[in-house]
């Protein structure tokens, strides 16, 4: 937060402080972290692309990370599947679209485009960041056509390309590829029943001013939107929620490469903790949507399918597939691990998560399954959860190959590495909630797992941490938000307490002064538990305004460092609820 003077002479400062507490009181940098953002409420959501070295039409379709949104319904409620990889030549991003009754312009213009069954993606090299798309930023639209796959030199008349201005979008004439498919038997603009289409874009990077891929470890700016079209009505639908197409900063983020999880140095000890429901009096909520394990029943499933509960269910069902005309086998599942059995302040080691597999959909075609799990950030209720109202996904953070089992053959247990994400959960005081997917695209790709409600219980969803007192040290700061008159001074305790054994001297220093302010921090080191008073002067005493000062303070030992931020009200009162002066 920058310093920042204000006309009034009295700053009333309840939402600022009650926003302060939160983001105060202790940070700094985390080993564990693998995002920019934390998991929790309104986090940024993130998709992992891998690479791959395979090319079109060799790139598999199980490897690709995967992404959705939407809902399934009987009109304009479209769902979404969204798939994608790179490669060194090109991004290759593929929309698989559930979607009842679809309708095509034959012969649409550029602006036109978006009124009928359309996908559009947009790219942003700098990161969802900046107000209005800039040189940086490119949007690509890809329309729903009737050509059959030997008139694919056909499509460029259904897609366009644009490059940001500085304030909206100018469109080009950058080099993409599309490919289109349907699964319809009763063609397409008519109001009879079909399954949906996909649309695959291949960006050459050359397109985007890049010579190759980005590095991994690269974030772009993502955003996704479907255009769906019923001929009686219209909507769009849009990955992330609220995204606008002109506003980059509420764009979703891409990263380049798979995430990856290094454990804090210096833990101190090493403790396990198994979580599983019924156990040690553990509450795991679970439960799978979609198609369970018979497609939802008897079609036509237009007006129940996204809506089926299957609470209590002992078995459930991972599928997903390429040809859309199966859309009703897709099954996703969901499950939700306490994590206020692990003691405060300490470092999360490792954890797996491990379901037992003990069944296909059909053993006797049965494929291997990639199945992906992801982090969600949203409660549900496991007696209301269905395909249409259930949690999207934060970010895909595991995989784990699944084989199917020889007819006749026993179970096995399947294990996915969480460390990252129980590490991420655990610092931010929330459970783990995760959701359980596959971009799979065999018939045959269902694989069915024990629930929480099965009989067997160590054929339960189990969560199992390995953790230990965390090396370091904590900051806590006596009253963050001081208040002065002009030319007066405020003071801080800052009051840091070893953990883990940390012995270590450390060191105070302002990271930065706002003009307007002086910080004095008295000389020399300290070796934890102490405290440290630091003062902050308003140096204008002839200030009439108000005037907020933020001091970052970094304090550091043994290669660890934490950062609070101290804030000087000068000229400012608090006001307390429930009376607001104005």
């Amino acid at each position: 937060m920058k310093s920042e003077n204000v006309k009034n002479t009295k700053l009333f400062l309840f939402l600022l402080l009650f926003l302060l507490i939160g983001l105060v009181l202790e940070s700094g940098s985390r080993d564990t972290a693998v995002r920019a953002n934390p998991l929790g409420a309104a986090t940024t959501p993130r998709i992992n692309i891998p690479f791959t070295t395979a090319v079109e039409p060799d790139i598999p379709a199980a490897e690709r990370a995967i992404l959705w949104y939407g809902e399934v319904g009987p009109t304009t409620q479209s769902y979404t599947d969204v798939r994608i990889i790179y490669n060194s030549e090109k991004l290759h991003v593929v929309f698989h679209i559930i979607d009842r009754f679809m309708y095509y312009d034959p012969s649409p213009t550029a602006a036109e485009m978006p009124n009928w069954d359309a996908a559009t993606l947009h790219l942003d090299l700098d990161g969802n960041s900046g107000g209005a798309p800039d040189s940086s930023s490119y949007r690509f639209i890809g329309q729903l056509d009737a050509l059959n796959a030997n008139q694919q030199d056909q499509r460029p008349a259904y897609d366009f390309a644009y490059v940001g201005n500085g304030s909206g979008w100018t469109e080009m004439d950058l080099a993409f590829e599309t490919a289109v498919g349907t699964q319809t038997t009763t063609g397409l603009n008519n109001q009879e029943d079909d399954a949906g289409w996909n649309i695959t874009f291949r960006i050459p990077w050359s397109s985007l001013g890049l010579s190759g891929p980005p590095t991994q470890g690269t974030v772009w700016g993502l955003g996704l939107t479907t255009h769906d079209e019923d001929g009686t009505a219209h909507e769009d639908r849009y990955w992330p929620e609220g995204l606008n197409s002109t506003s980059p900063t509420t764009w979703g983020e891409m990263h380049f490469g798979l995430p990856s999880y290094t454990p804090p140095s210096g833990v101190i000890g090493s403790n396990t903790a198994t979580i599983r429901h019924g156990e040690n009096g553990a509450d795991v909520p679970d439960g799978h949507v979609g198609g369970a394990t018979n497609c939802g029943g008897f079609p036509p499933l237009w007006n129940t399918w996204g809506n089926f509960n299957y609470a209590g269910d002992f078995q459930i069902n991972i599928q997903n597939q390429w040809n859309l005309g199966d859309w009703g086998c897709f099954s996703k599942y969901y499950v939700t691990f306490p994590l206020d059995a692990l003691p405060a302040g300490q470092a999360i080691v490792s954890a797996d998560l491990t379901m037992y597999h003990f069944g296909n959909s059909l053993p006797s075609e049965a494929q291997p399954s990639l199945i992906q799990v992801f982090t969600v950030d949203e409660d549900w209720n496991e007696n209301t959860l269905v395909w249409n109202n259930a949690p999207r996904a934060v970010e895909n953070v595991a995989r784990t190959w699944v084989d199917p089992l020889p007819i006749g053959g026993d179970g096995q247990f399947i294990t996915w590495d969480l460390s990252a994400a129980v590490a991420e959960a655990y610092e931010n005081g929330q459970p783990l909630r995760l959701a359980l997917y596959s971009a799979d695209s065999a018939r045959h790709s269902g694989k069915y797992f024990g629930s929480s409600e099965t009989f067997v219980p160590d054929r339960r969803p189990t969560l199992e941490i390995t953790y230990g007192s965390a090396y370091g040290f904590a900051v806590a700061v006596d009253q963050v938000v001081q208040t002065a008159v002009p030319g007066n001074s405020a003071q801080y305790e800052l009051t840091v307490t070893p953990t883990g054994g940390f012995n270590t001297a450390v060191t105070f220093q302002a990271d930065s002064v706002p003009p307007g302010v002086s910080v004095n921090i008295p000389a020399g080191s300290i070796t934890p538990p102490g405290s440290k008073t630091i003062t902050i002067t308003h140096n204008d005493a002839g200030q009439t305004t108000g005037g907020l000062y933020s001091v970052p303070i970094t304090v550091s030992g043994d290669g660890i460092e934490r950062t609070v931020t101290l804030y000087l009200l000068v000229n400012g009162s608090q006001t307390f609820l429930p009376i607001v002066q104005r």
